[in-house]
């Protein structure tokens, strides 16, 4: 054994006794000890809790940023608020339409793949679906490459499909549940309006989000059909309606930009922007819950300076005997952060259960990390050593000769 070794080891057998001394008098008033451990308990737990509410939260967003695809680019038609707002709008451009795309198509080099996506809302669907109405989304073949979908039955169509306007269709994860429920779907036949499509595949589940995400369309991606775009748009749509349409953007193409009625959505800058968000929400969240650890860390201090007056007697006796002052302040202070530690693992139990709870009543998406756990029990620790000092080194300037005679 070298030097350091022995050395270490001269130093653990320093703190061992002052250690056991420290359980044996928390032991002892073991109620006393409890009630200082809940405000390190509680404080640990709300940071766990909070700091688990908000990791689910931006793990379904961050998830639902790069199923967008990191290296996409989309531009999407905003929506009018009312009919008046859409009619003044449409008079001076015809909204996005597939001259647009054809432009963007050849104006820009570089581009690997590429997709119009009408975006249908069916009057009705048979068979009913159990759920909310699944929305329609006529698409290229190259969506299945641009979303990053993934069909775990049967296939997605094809651009022949897609240039024939044949009448088929993919389901959502969710669609396909609300609409055939356990059974096999691949085979079936869906009818939207009044058209039949086959049903030819069914895709993976889906990362969705409630909360907003600028730019981007607040919806269910899982209760979604895929179907051919020119399928859907002489299918499900008027073809004079669509013709009109046309022939408007092609007379209007001119002043498109004019009525600035669509969003350049960039995934790779949401993502980007959405950690940082998630830094400052976990940020605010600690800081919030070190509140609980500040108050149990006053409550640490406050049981520490009564137990000095309990223990004065005992104090000085210790010092008579040859203790010397950093021998009671190491005293101290392992009593103070064994409160701390033993509160901090609790809470680390409590803080687990309650973010569980909350998943499980209120329908969130929680997720504990090694971070938040870790960060909870070292701040724990923090408090209890910080607020164990003073009463240790006032306990420590006790005169000896008026300790012991301390009644």
């Amino acid at each position: 054994m070298n030097s350091l070794d022995t050395q270490f080891v001269k130093n653990v057998q320093k703190w061992l006794p002052d250690l056991a001394l420290g359980i044996e008098n928390l032991s002892t008033h073991k109620l006393r000890s409890l009630l200082t451990m809940l405000g390190m308990i509680f404080g640990v737990a709300a940071v766990v809790a909070m700091l688990s509410i908000g990791a689910g939260a931006q793990q379904k967003v961050m998830a639902f940023i790069e199923q967008l695809g990191v290296r996409n680019l989309i531009i999407e038609a905003k929506e009018a608020v009312n009919w008046q707002g859409m009619e003044k709008v449409r008079r001076i451009s015809p909204g996005l339409t597939l001259s647009d795309y054809e432009t963007l198509r050849k104006g820009v080099p570089g581009i690997e793949e590429s997709t119009p996506r009408k975006r249908v809302q069916p009057s009705k669907i048979l068979p009913k679906p159990q759920l909310d109405t699944p929305v329609v989304y006529g698409v290229n073949a190259g969506y299945l490459v641009i979303s990053n979908l993934r069909v775990i039955d049967g296939r997605f169509f094809t651009p022949q499909e897609d240039s024939a306007a044949a009448p088929v269709c993919v389901l959502g994860a969710g669609a396909k549940d609300s609409i055939f429920g356990a059974s096999n779907a691949v085979g079936e036949y869906v009818k939207l309006n009044d058209q039949w499509f086959h049903v030819i595949g069914v895709v993976a589940p889906q990362a969705s989000v409630q909360a907003d995400i600028a730019g981007i369309r607040n919806e269910d991606q899982n209760n979604l059909i895929y179907a051919p775009l020119h399928s859907v748009i002489f299918r499900l749509e008027e073809n004079q309606a669509w013709l009109k349409d046309k022939i408007a953007g092609i007379v209007m193409r001119g002043i498109q930009n004019a009525a600035c009625d669509f969003s350049l959505v960039v995934p790779a800058e949401l993502l980007a922007q959405q950690k940082r968000t998630e830094q400052l929400f976990n940020t605010v969240m600690v800081a919030i819950a070190s509140i609980s650890l500040l108050v149990g860390g006053i409550g640490i201090m406050n049981i520490m300076l009564a137990a000095i007056l309990e223990r004065t007697r005992e104090i000085g006796v210790r010092r008579a005997v040859g203790a010397r002052q950093r021998d009671i302040v190491r005293q101290f202070i392992v009593e103070a952060v064994l409160i701390s530690f033993v509160g901090g693992l609790l809470g680390i139990a409590v803080g687990f259960g309650m973010s569980e709870l909350i998943g499980w009543f209120a329908g969130w998406s929680t997720v504990v990390t090694a971070t938040s756990i870790l960060l909870a029990f070292f701040v724990s620790i923090s408090v209890g050593l910080v607020f164990g000092i003073y009463p240790a080194l006032k306990a420590a300037r006790l005169d000896p000769v008026e300790a012991i005679r301390y009644e």
